[in-house]
């Protein structure tokens, strides 16, 4: 399975930049989906107000889906990598 990866980085209520990837199937093209994934994830990161947009939120690259991605993109639609400053 392909996935694209896109590349997010988001202001948290503190100031500080939170850097996640979200990776989503290749045949998701929808940005609003997309930016759907990440404020779910904002949300359980306590950051449910942040700006989420196309700004914050870019499509990166299209790799293949590594083993450890799978179980969350079958259950969810997709998974999220955490970079920097996401705790």
């Amino acid at each position: 399975m392909q996935v694209a990866v896109w590349d997010t980085y988001v202001t948290k209520k503190d100031g500080t930049v939170m850097h996640f990837d979200i990776i989503a199937p290749t045949e998701i093209k929808e940005t609003d989906v997309i930016y759907g994934y990440g404020k779910d994830y904002l949300k359980g990161k306590g950051q449910e107000s942040q700006e989420l947009s196309a700004k914050e939120c870019s499509f990166c690259h299209i790799e293949t889906v590594l083993p450890q991605w799978e179980a969350d993109i079958n259950e969810k639609g997709y998974t999220i990598i955490e970079m920097e400053n996401c705790n």
